[in-house]
């Protein structure tokens, strides 16, 4: 059963709230990130991704960026302020862009879902990843930023949101990036209700966030091991989540730039394809059904079908169309094998669009780029119900939420 609980959130007040709100830490660079905070004193920016604040050669996982982020919290608290709610709390996220919205439950799971995998996971998380977050976590006593987890009934969601949408909420603004966040604190009187609805669902699934869960699961581990008085009732023993309905969520590709064709000339590149790939001049720069990938080269994009029968292959995971790509090209045509390691190969989420994709490869940053159509919640959820990893990159979501507008003191 999915265990959530209410938590007296640190929050700003409402009409700091936009100011404060920052994307979160993980979709951004240090240059990036010190762009979007500006001049603006209050943006979480520089609780979450202090190095802004520090020279350009600054090591970003020394003491002193810690330190730094501990330092900057404290000021935000004071000058913001962000104030603790005086009661435990759950809270209604709503997110809006380009008309469509999705509302998820703001809620405190328990770590010991995670670690038990009732909380399931698609993606294996990287070492440093996780260093990076637990010190953060360990250094300021908060988790500043949700788990956006996912489940397959939206009822009690759909129930809450007919309650709640007539009041007013303590949140709502909409970013730079023209996503509208709107945020009600829900009525105590309905928090048993939400502790029963959601133990009847068996499973919650990690849409976004896997290094944030796991880094919650190491300070849990990291502080019991300090406390001899541990009852299991401990805020660590918690970490903030916004659970949504799948059918309310959207998953955009994350495609793919390789910077060369591993000493390939174009036409020694097609021909290595010839053998995998039926490929098509003046192909679609998006993909417009599962089994096709877009192609982007020399100018031009071209349309890549496998000549396999892709529905034979026996795992979920292997008929994906990112699984596909690797095993019949960039592993063997550009020799690509480790897509975490490898510095030919880079990432581009799909809210970023193909133009992206166009322009790095005209500008001689990448040599070619591959568009992809999205993975589907359902494969998602078969993969994450078989005990299977995704492959590195494969999904993204959007709208995101924000950090910093509820935080949870740990």
């Amino acid at each position: 059963m999915a265990i959530v609980k209410p938590f007296r959130a640190l929050r700003p007040l409402p009409e700091s709230a936009a100011e404060v709100a920052s994307v979160p830490y993980d979709v951004v660079n240090t240059v990036e990130a010190r762009s979007l905070a500006g001049d603006n004193r209050l943006s979480f920016l520089r609780v979450s991704r202090p190095e802004i604040e520090l020279p350009d050669d600054f090591d970003p996982y020394s003491a002193e960026v810690y330190q730094r982020a501990a330092a900057n919290f404290r000021r935000l608290i004071s000058e913001a302020p962000l104030v603790s709610e005086e009661v435990a709390s759950f809270y209604l996220y709503r997110l809006t862009m380009e008309g469509r919205q999705q509302t998820g439950l703001v809620a405190c799971c328990a770590v010991d879902e995670y670690d038990n995998d009732i909380i399931r996971k698609h993606e294996v998380t990287r070492r440093d990843k996780e260093d990076d977050r637990t010190r953060h976590i360990l250094e300021i006593n908060a988790q500043t930023g949700p788990v956006f987890l996912t489940y397959r009934s939206g009822v009690l969601i759909d129930e809450l949101t007919r309650a709640l949408v007539s009041l007013d909420p303590l949140f709502n603004f909409v970013a730079p990036d023209g996503i509208g966040h709107t945020i009600w604190r829900v009525p105590a009187a309905l928090n048993e209700a939400l502790i029963e609805g959601f133990a009847r669902i068996p499973t919650l699934y990690i849409a976004d966030g896997h290094h944030r869960a796991r880094s919650a699961s190491r300070v849990r581990q990291s502080l019991r091991e300090v406390n001899p008085g541990h009852t299991g009732n401990e805020e660590y023993n918690f970490f903030q989540c916004v659970i949504f309905p799948a059918d309310q969520l959207a998953i955009l590709p994350y495609n793919r730039v390789v910077r060369d064709l591993a000493g390939q000339s174009p036409e020694e590149f097609f021909r290595a394809l010839d053998g995998s790939f039926e490929v098509s001049e003046n192909g679609s720069p998006s993909p417009t059904r599962r089994g096709e990938i877009s192609m982007y080269l020399d100018g031009q994009w071209f349309g890549l079908r496998p000549r396999i029968d892709i529905q034979s292959r026996p795992r979920v995971i292997d008929r994906l169309d990112v699984s596909v790509l690797q095993d019949l090209l960039i592993s063997p045509v550009l020799g690509i094998d480790d897509l975490r390691t490898d510095k030919r190969i880079d990432f581009v989420g799909g809210i970023r669009g193909t133009a992206e994709l166009e322009r790095l490869v005209d500008g001689g940053v990448a040599a070619v780029a591959f568009s992809l159509y999205p993975v589907s919640l359902d494969e998602l959820m078969a993969i994450s119900d078989a005990g299977e990893i995704m492959p590195p990159k494969s999904t993204w979501f959007e709208p995101k939420l924000r950090d910093g507008l509820l935080s949870h003191l740990i």
